[in-house]
């Protein structure tokens, strides 16, 4: 008797971590079986054809913020995920600190909030706020497969240095990797209150209170604590050339430092507060229009030293952004004006048209920075990643042909705006598979809420890095 499979895709050009070409996918249950030839496949009643697409392993966004009360919670914001393209997103958690709810304790709560409702698959980042008990739970927490932590070295939440050692020196200890938001804090506050005195408050005098050698030297500090205690690191939303230079001598010298940037700070600068005010608000800041910092970035993508591209997706409401325009700080009640922008709707076309399309980066460019380098680096690989057999059958099916304009009315997103209004795009998210069933087809979703699982996460491994041309 034949052997067969309940599906084959067929015919589409398939990315690897350094090639592509033109192969054939089995799938049985939810994983891989075969990749190869298609005339070597196994039988099944169940034909793809992907002909003149890409398929790409199943993308996953690393870097989510999800806010339930308000903002996209995990009925909408997995929902905007799948549709969007994506198969996997790590949002980060939080804890209770006011009732000193314990880190495990945390995630068996959002376990429990997201099992129901979740259409994606999903591990979690903790965000650690400036609480000495928590880190009794750390250990325990990494055993439960959440091994990334983050901390804010900038804002009200920020933590301090003595802090941040305490919990890399655990974290490295027991397997796990250290996020940082890496600026410093206390230049950014100075600057952002003598610029309030000063009357210095529409959203255009924003960006000039955080410096992008703010980021640069925060970058240098949380490097040193981490060859101090030998942890593993990662700085979320790179901005500067400054800071990537600090970084790519850490990687010279073989530390583990990696880092991520997002479509904002590859697409966008600072003249977009002009435009769309505090809805540019977002932390670190869009940088100088010199196009200094982009280029830096979009060279580090290509050269291997950025190795991933998050969305950073920050949902703030319009009707608490919109009290910015006077004053970009804080609303007439006091209240700050909140950070961030709605964009994971909008990073799998962002990349894809901005970087294979326009920049002729290869395909398997992005298959690295937005699936195999975040598997890796946040412990999910070679679950999650890559497409070759005993993985997830999970695929990201682009069609290039496809092009549309992005329209903040098309999105789920509660905010109601994006940063990329009227932005056109060439190629379009065709078809997602999510462990082996389909998730998105041609635009609409044929799985249910509670289709997505939790995946526990393990050690985190470097991430392929070298030029991909």
């Amino acid at each position: 008797m034949a052997t067969t499979v309940d599906t084959v895709v067929h015919g589409g050009t398939v990315a690897f971590s350094s090639n592509a070409y033109e192969a054939s996918v089995a799938i049985k249950g939810e994983r891989i079986v075969a990749v190869g030839p298609h005339d070597m496949m196994p039988d099944t009643e169940n034909y793809i054809d992907a002909s003149g697409k890409y398929v790409l392993p199943g993308a996953i966004d690393c870097h989510v913020h999800l806010r339930p009360t308000p903002g996209d919670d995990w009925t909408v914001g997995t929902r905007a995920a799948a549709l969007a393209g994506l198969t996997t997103i790590i949002p980060f958690g939080a804890y209770n600190a006011e009732d000193e709810e314990s880190l495990p304790d945390a995630i068996n709560r959002w376990k429990e909030e997201a099992k129901s409702e979740s259409l994606v698959d999903y591990a979690f980042h903790y965000i650690l706020s400036n609480t000495p008990y928590i880190i009794d739970s750390l250990a325990e927490a990494i055993n439960m497969g959440v091994t990334s932590f983050k901390m804010f070295m900038t804002y009200d939440h920020r933590v301090s240095d003595s802090f941040i050692a305490r919990v890399m020196d655990i974290v490295g200890a027991n397997g796990g990797i250290v996020q940082l938001h890496a600026e410093n804090g206390d230049v950014i506050e100075h600057l952002m209150h003598k610029a309030i005195a000063e009357g210095r408050t529409k959203p255009t005098d924003f960006p000039a209170t955080c410096p992008p050698w703010a980021e640069a030297e925060a970058i240098n500090r949380g490097i040193l604590m981490g060859a101090m205690t030998n942890c593993p690191m990662y700085i979320v939303h790179l901005t500067t050339q400054l800071g990537l230079e600090r970084i790519k001598d850490a990687q010279r010298q073989g530390q583990r430092v990696w880092t991520e940037t997002c479509p904002q700070y590859l697409l966008l600068d600072e003249t977009a507060m002009e435009s769309l005010g505090p809805f540019a608000k977002i932390g670190p800041p869009l940088r100088s229009a010199d196009g200094v910092n982009q280029n830096a970035l979009w060279d580090g993508t290509e050269n291997g030293y950025i190795s991933a591209i998050g969305s950073d997706h920050a949902p703030a409401p319009t009707a608490m952004k919109e009290l910015g325009w006077d004053n970009v700080f804080r609303a007439p009640n006091g209240e700050p004006i909140p950070f961030g922008a709605p964009s994971m709707e909008t990073i799998v076309p962002l990349v894809f048209s901005e970087g294979v399309v326009k920049r002729k980066l290869p395909i398997w460019w992005m298959a690295r920075m937005m699936a195999e380098n975040p598997a890796r680096i946040f412990g999910l690989y070679p679950r999650k990643g890559v497409i070759q057999p005993g993985s997830d059958a999970d695929l990201l099916i682009i069609d290039p042909d496809v092009e549309t304009t992005i329209k903040a009315q098309n999105h789920q997103s509660t905010t109601g705006y994006t940063p990329y209004e009227d932005w056109k795009v060439s190629g379009k998210p065709w078809m997602t598979m999510l462990r082996g069933r389909v998730l998105l087809n041609d635009g609409k979703l044929e799985q249910q809420p509670g289709s997505g699982k939790f995946i526990a996460a393990g050690k985190p491994i470097p991430p392929i890095a070298g030029k991909v041309r």
